[in-house]
């Protein structure tokens, strides 16, 4: 009897969203399956990259980091043995405990002849949706990868759907920091929507006040100069740390930094109100659980909150808004805005700070 390997792609019909990859007995999309096919052989309307870089989530790579983390000591072989060995069982990168994945850069090396990407073989592309539903082969063991970062050297293939997402990169930057910014491109691009939205329907000038949790960070750090850029009255960065502090203060991209744990919902409503709050339009940019609270409570009346954290519990946020008895408007940023990538290009290009932090983490 014929295994779903077995099958040839011209015997099971494609589907734009890639339900022709799911090997599940259930019919889900890819994201949510357990198993994807991951053969090399396209189907008409797919794509075929070659792999160079992985850039795994930050909160996939945090919490996989913590849980190889013994007695204050890292254990980096054993990070990188886990995310081989989440690919090899489920034909993706989708770490079990966050859910989430990441995004690539490589090569084209194969476009099917009903591909709507508009991509050519030997382009050099960042991959604009997630790893936790790209059919993905790793075939060099990561052998280059010392377990110790978020961006993974990684040799072996790809493949994009008829309804996947993936950007040229540009000739003139470096493509690890092309997929640095290409990896949160869809946080800036909301964050200015938001703050247009919000400037358009106040016909008597009024300017939103922004406050971005983690704003060193690189969504933060771009979702920061995108509410600048959009009209922002006021913005005001939020961080963990001095150093974060020293960090985004010397960038020049908040109108005031203030130091709190985003944890404690009490701490950080008076850290925005003190800085100037409370917020018109807050985003949540940090990669840990427990925000949900203070971000609510940061922010105005009649305001928005955009989570933009793979560590929100969105249960935890509903009901904590009702406890509240807050009228606060929730967004889920789900990282796809039309034009999401040129525009966080342009905002790295045109804003010193922002370049200058993103250059830090490489």
């Amino acid at each position: 009897m014929n295994t779903s390997s077995d099958i040839r792609s011209d015997v099971r019909t494609s589907d734009p969203t890639g339900l022709h990859r799911v090997l599940d007995d259930r019919a889900v999309l890819p994201q949510a399956a357990l198993r994807l096919d991951t053969r090399a052989e396209l189907w008409p309307d797919e794509v075929r990259i070659r792999v160079e870089r992985l850039n795994l989530d930050a909160a996939s790579f945090r919490q996989l980091e913590r849980k190889h983390t013994k007695y204050g000591e890292r254990h980096p072989d054993a990070v990188r043995a886990e995310v081989l060995d989440i690919v090899a069982t489920r034909g993706k990168m989708q770490n079990p405990e966050t859910g989430s994945g990441g995004m690539l850069v490589g090569t084209v090396e194969e476009v099917g002849p009903e591909s709507p990407l508009g991509l050519a073989v030997g382009d050099r592309v960042a991959t604009l949706v997630s790893l936790t539903l790209t059919p993905l082969v790793i075939e060099d063991g990561l052998a280059r990868w010392d377990g110790d970062s978020e961006q993974v050297p990684c040799d072996g293939y790809a493949v994009l759907f008829g309804r996947s997402i993936a950007a040229v990169i540009p000739d003139d930057l470096d493509p690890a920091l092309s997929l640095s910014v290409m990896d949160v491109c869809g946080a800036p691009a909301l964050t200015a929507r938001v703050v247009e939205e919000y400037v358009a329907r106040h016909e008597d000038g009024h300017a939103p006040t922004v406050a971005v949790i983690g704003g060193a960070g690189k969504s933060g750090s771009l979702s920061l100069a995108a509410a600048r850029q959009a009209g922002a009255a006021r913005t005001i960065g939020i961080v963990p740390r001095q150093d974060e502090h020293d960090l985004l203060q010397g960038a020049g991209l908040a109108d005031a930094v203030a130091i709190a744990d985003a944890r404690d919902p009490i701490a950080l409503r008076d850290a925005v109100t003190t800085a100037g709050g409370p917020a018109d339009v807050t985003v949540v940019c940090v990669d840990v659980p427990g925000c949900e609270g203070g971000a609510i409570l940061a922010t105005a009346e009649g305001g928005t909150v955009i989570f933009f954290s793979m560590a929100t519990s969105f249960s935890a946020a509903a009901l904590g808004a009702e406890g509240l008895a807050a009228d606060v408007r929730m967004l889920v940023g789900n990282g796809y805005v039309p034009g999401h990538a040129a525009y966080a290009m342009e905002l790295l290009r045109g804003d010193a700070g922002v370049r200058a932090l993103f250059e830090r983490r490489l």
